[in-house]
């Protein structure tokens, strides 16, 4: 689950946080990855983007859902949302539904603090690329001995 900050920082190229945005949606965009928005970010992107004119945000907004699958939450997971006073944004409450709802490894962002009591793991851009990297390299050595598909 990508959170709407990091989704911010790759549109309008923020620095010093677009590289690392960049490499996480291109491994989206690639395939190499499922990579998941919360429905309720889209319109609070259209919200914080509201400077730049219409036609990119609706433009912008279509790509970034033709990289990332859109996910929501179910009713009683909103109601139980709702619920939870452990989160002091409910809008960071409601993403944790989100990612929990598609069973996402993590949440990727660049406020993981903001997850502590979070159900789904939060985890920086940076720190995912090094997992995600180590793993990759993990298959690679894997598929090079041979010992690929479950030890076989």
């Amino acid at each position: 689950m990508i959170d709407t900050n990091v989704i911010i920082d790759f549109l309008i190229a923020r620095e010093p946080f677009y590289n690392s945005a960049l490499q996480v949606i291109k491994k989206c965009a690639s395939g190499e990855v499922n990579g998941y928005i919360a429905f309720h970010s889209l319109p609070n992107l259209w919200y914080i983007l509201r400077k730049i004119p219409e036609e990119t945000r609706r433009e912008w907004l279509e790509k970034i859902c033709k990289i990332l699958n859109v996910t929501s939450a179910t009713h009683e997971a909103v109601i139980k949302a709702i619920k939870m006073e452990n989160f002091k944004d409910f809008e960071d409450c409601l993403q944790d539904c989100c990612a929990e709802n598609v069973a996402a490894n993590y949440i990727i962002t660049r406020n993981t603090k903001d997850f502590e009591t979070s159900i789904v793991s939060a985890i920086t851009l940076e720190e995912w690329l090094k997992k995600h990297i180590a793993r990759f390299t993990y298959q690679l050595k894997k598929y090079k001995t041979g010992k690929r598909f479950g030890g076989n």
